[in-house]
């Protein structure tokens, strides 16, 4: 794994490099099949490992700290597979010739992002609507794991802004963000254990499942590595957007009772000017309009926005790192 004391210009290049070369493959190709997707196999050792440890009830039960160790111990073991994989993939990029070890490393990093997808699936919701309401409900069921049988048109529209806005973060730019810290097994990391919080870390039942206490570890995992890159993509926001309050920006994440996806989906409802909300439990940006179908389009364009000027700051820092470094060294 990569370390400071580790950082070299050609090392640092070629981590830069990757990255471009991973988000001109997801911009032009998309994602890979589920055959050789890695994100993919770590769902199905999640899925795997869950159902032996989850209990089947319909109601959540006690504290149960067998299960909690359990969940913690499956989600240790899973990790630790990644890292040992992703470590000895990328120690074996840095010996190939240099060109072949950035292919190598680009191609690696491209399933650990996936922009393409995500907006791709979000303006798909927004074609949908303008079918009927029961497509748009139907196509917004394959970005979210809610009830979305009794949502009007304005609440579908809403959930895949949110959506679209929650997962910039989970899929680009955290993965990104521990990329340029750690190398591949810092996004390999990130993808896993936002995985696990995807599937496991439910507060109650879930799919008959209860997960309250297995689940546990699995969704603080996800909160303390989300933590930065959450705040990042609201920074981002607010830059592509042109300034946004950022003060106003942390009274509406405030609202929501997740300490990080309420960052970057109330900036998106600041930067559109529209209200986001979930029934019953936060309203993002009250006094916004309700959001309208260019509003889907421009959260598209700004994730886009978001994306690119993450590569570009991203690529400038680690050359500003590495010439200071080597200024202090010298």
């Amino acid at each position: 794994m990569l370390s400071m004391g580790d950082l070299s210009l050609s090392s640092m290049l070629l981590l830069a490099g990757a990255l471009w070369l991973a988000l001109a493959i997801d911009h032009w190709l998309g994602e890979p099949s589920a055959r050789w997707h890695p994100v993919v196999w770590m769902g199905q050792y999640l899925g795997w490992v869950g159902a032996f440890i989850a209990p089947q009830r319909t109601q959540p039960g006690a504290a149960d700290y067998k299960r909690f160790v359990l969940g913690a111990l499956g989600w240790i073991a899973g990790a630790a597979l990644v890292l040992i994989a992703t470590v000895l993939l990328q120690q074996g990029a840095w010996q190939l010739p240099a060109w072949l070890g950035w292919v190598l490393l680009g191609l690696l990093l491209k399933p650990l992002l996936a922009w393409r997808m995500l907006r791709g699936e979000v303006l798909a919701v927004e074609a949908a609507l303008a079918e009927s309401l029961p497509a748009g409900r139907a196509r917004l069921a394959w970005l979210v794991s809610r009830d979305v049988q009794a949502l009007s048109a304005e609440e579908v529209r809403e959930s895949a802004i949110e959506s679209l806005a929650e997962n910039l973060n989970d899929s680009v730019v955290a993965p990104i963000f521990w990329f340029m810290l750690l190398g591949l097994p810092g996004a390999a990391l990130y993808r896993f254990a936002n995985t696990a919080d995807a599937m496991w870390g439910y507060r109650g039942v879930y799919q008959g499942r209860d997960w309250s206490w297995t689940g546990k570890w699995a969704a603080r995992a996800d909160d303390v590595l989300s933590w930065l890159p959450a705040r990042l993509t609201a920074l981002l926001l607010a830059l592509v957007k042109g300034g946004l309050s950022l003060r106003a920006v942390r009274r509406e994440a405030g609202r929501t009772p997740s300490p990080n996806s309420g960052w970057p989906m109330a900036a998106m409802a600041l930067a559109l000017g529209v209200s986001l909300h979930k029934p019953g439990v936060y309203v993002l940006h009250s006094q916004g309009r309700a959001p309208l179908a260019g509003d889907t389009l421009q959260s598209a364009a700004l994730g886009s926005k978001v994306v690119l000027a993450l590569a570009i700051l991203a690529t400038v820092a680690m050359v500003f790192i590495v010439f200071v470094g080597g200024g202090m060294r010298s």
